[in-house]
């Protein structure tokens, strides 16, 4: 697919916000429910990060994944995290050629949306190969950089549950996600639908809506989207109120929250707000648009201390006490 050629930004926006709604019925035709999830993902992609996907077995998180990377038109690849995984396994390796040479063995990363499965399942070693490739867009294999392709995303997803055998992300490394998407069982009437197109012959047939190139394109018209100072100080200062100790912190910060959000944290807010204002039909993000994605900008990014965890206090608590 060309390039898009748009006479203005104001029409390119229209024409995110079009493709945005194509993206979303067509996803719909095998996924059931999960709008908001759907919704996140996407925003993320167009504003260039990575998301973290945390939910039990069972709610379709590799689903969700392969078939969004269908109608990208885009190469997808899956990892499955195990704890005998090496870096090597993932980034790839030198191997010996027939001409007596060594050359280089693409690994599954070198793909544009890599689904990370049960990321937390491999050691730091491995961790510290993906959170490169998810940083720089490139990996290093023998000394040697290799840049991988372009669009890349990184969908990762973690079992909240099941902690035994499991190597915790660094801070650091969940630093690196955009955001942290909880998923949450179907309604009764959404678990019927599922039930009833997953046990019969019925197969969907996905049409590819967006390709690569159309998606970088929009990836910096986003970029491009004006924002208020008033709106982006109001980002700024949900950052600085998370951090305990501060002068901007609230007294439920303090009182509840061990370690805050970075700054990598405003710039996401303000990226997901341009974003989310786009795909609504808006040519600027206001207020509203950042405290829609707050939650899961800042939900890994803030440390809950013991007296939060004993009295029941979510991390979603505090963010909402913070709007």
């Amino acid at each position: 697919m060309p390039v898009p050629n748009f006479k203005s930004d104001v029409e390119a926006v229209d024409a995110l916000a079009k493709t945005y709604r194509a993206l979303t019925a067509e996803i719909g035709k095998v996924i059931v429910g999960q709008e908001e999830v759907v919704k996140t993902v996407l925003i993320s992609m167009f504003a260039n990060g990575h998301s973290l996907l945390v939910g039990v077995p069972g709610l379709a998180k590799t689903l969700l994944v392969s078939t969004i990377s269908e109608v990208l038109d885009l190469d997808f690849k899956r990892v499955q995290f195990t704890p005998d995984l090496m870096p090597t396994d993932i980034t790839g390796s030198e191997i010996l050629g027939d001409d007596r040479k060594f050359e280089f063995n693409e690994g599954p990363l070198f793909a544009n949306i890599v689904l990370a499965d049960e990321i937390n399942r491999t050691p730091p070693k491995t961790q510290a190969a993906l959170l490169e490739a998810m940083q720089e867009r490139s990996v290093t294999v023998s000394g040697e950089r290799h840049v991988l392709p372009s669009p890349f995303f990184v969908l990762a997803t973690q079992n909240p549950i099941e902690q035994e055998g499991t190597y915790p992300l660094p801070e650091a490394q969940l630093d690196r996600f955009m955001f942290n998407i909880p998923l949450d069982y179907p309604t009764y009437e959404q678990e019927i639908a599922v039930v009833k197109g997953t046990t019969g012959t019925k197969v969907s047939d996905l049409s590819h809506i967006i390709s690569g190139e159309e998606i970088l394109y929009f990836q910096q018209l986003v970029r491009k989207i004006p924002i208020s100072d008033n709106v982006l100080e109001y980002a700024v200062s949900l950052t600085t109120k998370t951090r305990p100790g501060t002068d901007r912190a609230t007294d439920n910060v303090n009182k509840y929250i061990s370690w805050g959000a970075g700054p990598r944290a405003s710039q996401y807010l303000v990226l997901g707000a341009k974003c989310h204002a786009a795909i609504s039909g808006k040519y600027s993000p206001d207020i509203e648009d950042v405290q829609a994605i707050a939650k899961y900008v800042l939900r890994h990014r803030i440390v809950r201390n013991y007296k939060a965890e004993a009295e029941g206090i979510t991390e979603e608590h505090v963010i909402e006490s913070l709007f």
